[in-house]
């Protein structure tokens, strides 16, 4: 008989669940839902994690919806869809671009960011809870760590930095 067809269930499946991918995968939706948490306590409950993707990305003078798109790993018209839903929100404004009037760009609104500083508090406080849970040391540690981990991913770095 198979040793593997032997194992319990749950043994076999283990690497599954215990997986670099799937533990950083929890610990972000954990992190993020409690940031969502504390936006919705501060009087933006009609935030979400969509909004929250395009606007991690806009710069504070603007960002060419193509650009947008690009930083945050999405079609145009996804990108689209989602600056449709923070301008109707008041988040954002589309502006011709100043270097190229066929192409638009998209910025903050003095509400968003109003958001944008109710966001900043929000992730502030939950990065403070995290700290307090896993210890400092070990916060520091894995911030430096993932921080290496991920700056070899060219796609999500912003241009220019």
């Amino acid at each position: 008989m198979n040793a593997k067809a032997s194992q319990p269930r749950a043994a076999a499946d283990a690497w599954r669940l215990g997986n670099a991918g799937r533990v950083l995968g929890n610990a972000v939706t954990r992190f993020e839902s409690r940031v969502l948490e504390l936006m919705a306590t501060a009087g933006h409950a009609d935030t979400r994690l969509s909004h929250v993707n395009l606007t991690r990305h806009l710069d504070l003078e603007g960002t060419r919806i193509t650009e947008l798109a690009r930083r945050a790993r999405m079609t145009n018209a996804a990108m689209t869809e989602l600056i449709d839903q923070c301008e109707a929100m008041g988040l954002v404004v589309r502006e011709p671009d100043p270097n190229d009037k066929r192409a638009r760009t998209v910025r903050f609104t003095e509400d968003g960011r109003e958001w944008l500083r109710a966001f900043g508090q929000a992730v502030k406080k939950a990065e403070r809870e995290l700290v307090k849970e896993i210890g400092e040391d070990a916060a520091d540690v894995l911030l430096q760590g993932l921080a290496r981990y991920a700056g070899t991913v060219e796609s999500i770095r912003v241009a220019g930095a």
